[in-house]
């Protein structure tokens, strides 16, 4: 697979404007981006930019916190969709992992593949607050309910990818699904640590960067 094609080509900060939804879409288009990955007020604006373009449009879901009542992310996923999304990223309730309230956990991540009808799912876990055992057992989770990708983190909790954490999560999967690592990946080094240890998506906003340290 082209290196560029492990790329989600991100911006999810609360300041982002349309001229940097505008940016974005150019730039990734440039590149061959897997996809954008956009809050989900700009999905229908990058889903016109990249009609026609082999990028996709993908958004966050229960974003950055994961603590929405389960309907409302089920909500948000339908509602990506009729935007243009054509793929989401949800993030789990972290306190009900924590909680070993596994059956809220499973559900919560079920109404979401259910909304999606067929779109691809990935589950947000956030590494940083979780034990390995609990990284494993959310793993398992959304293997179950029938998610295509287990994600590291959202980038706005305490901390972001590791080799450590996508090999785990590689493993856990045990093939029934993919791992994408995001959060702080900042260069060429990195994203090739993250891809030799798992990865078949980065999520980072350092895609241009690292295709031209690639290109060098």
């Amino acid at each position: 697979m082209e290196k560029s094609k492990y790329i989600d080509h991100t911006i999810l900060k609360a300041t982002a404007t349309k001229t940097d939804i505008l940016n974005l879409c150019a730039e990734a288009n440039k590149y061959h981006f897997s996809s954008v990955c956009v809050n989900p007020c700009h999905v229908s604006f990058a889903h016109d930019l990249l009609l026609g373009s082999d990028v996709d449009v993908c958004t966050v879901i229960g974003f950055p916190l994961g603590a929405n009542a389960t309907s409302v992310k089920a909500f948000e996923v339908t509602q990506a969709i009729a935007d243009g999304a054509d793929e989401v990223d949800m993030v789990i309730n972290i306190g009900a992992l924590k909680s070993k309230d596994y059956d809220y956990v499973y559900n919560d991540i079920k109404a979401c593949v259910s909304a999606a009808n067929g779109v691809l799912v990935k589950v947000i876990i956030e590494t940083c607050y979780l034990t390995d055992e609990e990284k494993i057992e959310a793993c398992k989770l959304a293997v179950k309910a029938g998610a295509d990708y287990v994600k590291t983190s959202t980038g706005f909790g305490s901390g972001g990818a590791t080799e450590h954490d996508v090999k785990l999560m590689y493993d856990a999967v045990d093939g029934k699904a993919k791992v994408k690592a995001s959060g702080g990946i900042r260069d060429k080094e990195q994203f090739e640590k993250m891809i030799a240890a798992g990865a078949s998506r980065i999520g980072c906003s350092a895609g241009v960067k690292i295709m031209e340290e690639e290109n060098e």
